[in-house]
């Protein structure tokens, strides 16, 4: 499975407490039905990350950080 799609922008409220994402994702508009198995990605650590799955490529969006909520 290959995603031939603009990387996902995501804002610091997007991510977990850990600075993960999921992917699937409701903001790569992924059908559910048309998904691989749900996989936790980080991308707190250098703000960007691809999914090994499908290739889905999720960033923070420019002026974002990740960090713990306070």
């Amino acid at each position: 499975m290959s995603n031939n799609h603009a990387p996902v922008e995501l804002l610091a409220q997007d991510l977990t407490d850990m600075g993960g994402v999921f992917c699937p994702n409701p903001k790569a508009d992924m059908k559910v039905w048309n998904s691989h198995p749900k996989v936790y990605l980080d991308v707190g650590q250098t703000g960007y990350v691809k999914c090994p799955y499908c290739g889905t490529e999720y960033r923070l969006k420019e002026g974002e950080a990740a960090g713990p909520a306070h």
